[in-house]
């Protein structure tokens, strides 16, 4: 099937990081034996703007054509204010990307579009997919749902955005949830999280740790960017000061834009991964470190609470508590050993979407 998969982020040339979930579903999706396009569109900026979030390193001058992992990209240029106050602005610029994109593809045509982010990628996705009749379904994420569906300026637009795909997929049961409260017809939406790519070199089994008790160095990873304040970076350090007054020797580690393959490096040396985001769709950090042989003790946010042993999730999201569970989180045995369940693996994730893109263009 000809596959063109739109969205706001992806990687790119000087930003390996970014939006690598978006990249490992283009891949594997590749890897199904689909022809796949990528459109990611960006917003016009200079270089100091991009000191806004973690997340636009790069985009100043990213160029327009490029490859990643062997897929071609496209990444037009559209006009955005921050916050976007005039949504309706935003709209009008995104859509007119289309000629472009068309001479990029060069009178390839899509079968479906799937479209990763709904503001203001689905406004693109929504026009090609009238202009060309294809369907084309959405995947929400942690923003669209948490923070656009009440936003003061684009609110209204990603309301309306909720109800344009012709499928839309949640990547978590809270997600899913939550997009049938807004309105979302039940039967026209699917839950499928986003799968763990993580490469046979590292993945690891997960093993008692070895450290004297409240005698010893812990390294311990913040898997984040510290400077995105949903992140909670403050808490972090907070439960370092309340583990170094009990005896422990801490290091925190921080993880900005690296290449999975380092990251996946940190993971495999630190002794536990430390979440304490304000809101997460997953995260798949947290699986990634599982898989990777590190201990993850994180608050109660995403999907942790479903394949988390109790003792490594905080319900209270206080310095003491997350304390108690890094220790907690130390003394597991892990006797049975740890899997994850079976619906992050790729082959699972990857034939719930093969069923979604066979309906949706039967």
């Amino acid at each position: 099937m000809r596959i063109l998969l739109v969205s706001l982020l992806y990687p790119l040339p000087t930003n390996a990081a970014r939006g690598t979930f978006v990249a490992d579903h283009a891949l594997a999706l590749k890897e199904e034996g689909h022809d796949v396009r990528v459109i990611n569109a960006l917003p016009r900026m200079m270089r100091y703007q991009e000191a806004r979030r973690s997340t636009l390193t790069g985009v100043a001058k990213a160029p327009k054509r490029f490859e990643h992992g062997g897929l071609k990209v496209f990444a037009p240029r559209f006009t955005a204010l921050p916050d976007h106050p005039w949504p309706s602005i935003t709209k009008w610029s995104i859509r007119r990307r289309t000629r472009s994109i068309e001479t990029w593809l060069d009178g390839w045509r899509p079968e479906a579009i799937v479209c990763h982010t709904l503001w203001p990628a689905g406004a693109l996705s929504e026009h090609l997919s009238k202009r060309w009749g294809v369907p084309w379904t959405a995947v929400v994420h942690g923003w669209d749902i948490d923070v656009g569906l009440t936003h003061p300026s684009c609110g209204q637009s990603v309301n309306a955005l909720l109800g344009a795909p012709n499928h839309l997929v949640a990547v978590s049961k809270r997600l899913h949830e939550r997009v049938i409260e807004a309105g979302r017809p039940s039967e026209t939406c699917s839950m499928i999280p986003c799968h763990v790519a993580v490469e046979d070199e590292w993945r690891t089994p997960l093993r008692p740790s070895k450290k004297r008790w409240r005698k010893s160095n812990i390294d311990v990873l913040f898997p984040a960017d510290p400077r995105r304040p949903e992140k909670n970076h403050l808490l972090a350090l907070r439960c370092g000061e309340v583990l170094e007054e009990r005896g422990w020797i801490v290091g925190i580690t921080t993880l900005k834009q690296q290449p999975r393959p380092i990251v996946w490096d940190r993971m495999l040396v630190a002794d536990l991964t430390l979440i304490t985001s304000k809101r997460e769709s997953g995260p798949l950090v947290a699986k990634e470190s599982m898989t990777c042989g590190t201990p993850v003790v994180a608050v109660d946010v995403g999907d942790l609470s479903e394949y988390l042993p109790e003792e490594c999730v905080v319900q209270d999201p206080t310095p003491e508590r997350l304390a108690d569970a890094c220790e907690a989180t130390l003394k597991l045995r892990w006797e049975g050993g740890f899997e994850l369940p079976e619906r992050f693996t790729q082959p699972e994730v990857m034939a719930r979407w093969s069923e979604v893109l066979q309906d949706l263009v039967a």
